[in-house]
């Protein structure tokens, strides 16, 4: 519900696709600069604990955002400060909630875990712009970021219910020492490295296509926030349409080849979404994007969770979280600046023919993700 608003309400104030690059950057930025932080301490204190003051930051800031558009004072860079903020609470709080997942499940049951976390995500995706457009149309932004505000009182009294089973160890070493055996985990571990890397590119290359979608829905479709919100609703129901079918595969053998398959695949339909003028057409494009990114993530996850020790698993997610969130917002970033001079369907075409392309490297000459 909030990212429809703050989106639309970012372009519309600013005119900018570039200050909406710049809304994701700052809010995503803190993960790629804080989380080997956060996932150090994620190995040392309470998951559930850090999780909680995450949430309780990113609640008080959708109720100050919601108090700014009520008195009528916002503008565009008291949004992106509290962007940045959510960040912050975001990037120590992301480590300890991927972490704290297979501490809940059985080795087994990791894959569908993951999928069925995608298709809980994914469902608010569904539901949250279907409200927030009607909140947005009908009754305004306050009532958009406010009802946010509320939606983390249910996550909170969730937590609170949550046996954790993981004791942190007590240890003296400095957090620089802590973070060096997390990356030695990863270099030591085969296949680990390729798919931090694989993640950087799937983010930097993948997700702007969700980032500009206002422009789509305004200057490519010639839409309003109808337009945006329902992309984003069929953006949100491939999503779950493809987490399910993770969900329901229960075998776990050529996960990485299926993933480098789903990627190619992934890359072409977001070229064709991008070169699309028309509503129809970009509306089935745009599902079948959402149906082949999320297995795509969820397959990746799963294989980092799978050989990752429980000893070192704030370390090592909060190395793929550095990459796989550290790339939307360099992507967004730069894809923001080439936007204006070439044009978005140019510009989000050739990240889909690039995405490809990547999927194909590690498909046919670097295979040690495909062997996995």
């Amino acid at each position: 519900m909030q990212q429809l608003a703050q989106s639309w309400l970012v372009y519309t104030l600013s005119g900018s696709s570039f200050y909406l690059g710049l809304d994701v950057f700052l809010g995503q930025v803190p993960i790629f600069l804080l989380s080997l932080v956060g996932g150090v301490y994620a190995d040392r204190r309470d998951r559930r604990t850090m999780l909680l003051i995450s949430q309780y930051v990113q609640m008080s800031c959708a109720f100050l955002l919601a108090l700014l558009f009520f008195t009528n004072v916002v503008h565009v860079w008291m949004i992106l400060c509290l962007s940045f903020v959510v960040g912050v609470a975001q990037a120590f709080g992301g480590p300890a909630y991927q972490a704290l997942i297979p501490t809940l499940v059985g080795p087994e049951d990791l894959p569908n875990a993951i999928a069925m976390n995608s298709i809980q995500f994914n469902l608010a995706r569904i539901i949250g712009p279907v409200l927030g457009g009607l909140a947005l149309n009908k009754l305004g932004a306050v009532w958009c970021f406010g009802l946010n505000g509320l939606s983390f009182v249910a996550v909170i009294a969730s937590l609170y219910t949550i046996k954790v089973k993981f004791i942190p160890a007590r240890t003296t070493e400095s957090v620089m020492t802590s973070m060096k055996q997390g990356i030695s985990f990863i270099r030591g571990k085969p296949g680990m490295d390729a798919l931090i890397v694989l993640a950087f590119v799937m983010t930097v290359l993948g997700l702007p296509v969700l980032t500009f979608l206002p422009v789509f829905a305004k200057e490519v479709l010639h839409g309003n926030e109808q337009t945006f919100t329902i992309l984003l609703i069929l953006s949100g129901a491939g999503s779950i349409t493809g987490a399910l079918l993770v969900a329901a595969l229960q075998g776990t053998k050529h996960q990485g080849q299926r993933a480098l398959m789903l990627l190619i695949a992934l890359g072409f339909v977001i070229s064709g979404f991008a070169l699309s003028t028309s509503l129809p057409l970009s509306a089935v494009l745009l599902f079948l994007t959402g149906g082949m990114m999320m297995p795509v993530f969820a397959l990746v996850s799963s294989l980092v969770q799978a050989i990752t020790a429980d000893s070192m698993r704030g370390r090592v997610m909060s190395v793929y979280n550095v990459a796989f969130r550290g790339g939307m917002p360099i992507g967004s970033l730069i894809l923001g600046s080439f936007i204006p001079m070439f044009g978005a369907p140019h510009v989000i075409a050739v990240t889909g023919v690039l995405l490809a392309m990547v999927g194909m490297y590690f498909l046919f000459v670097h295979r040690k993700v495909a062997e996995l």
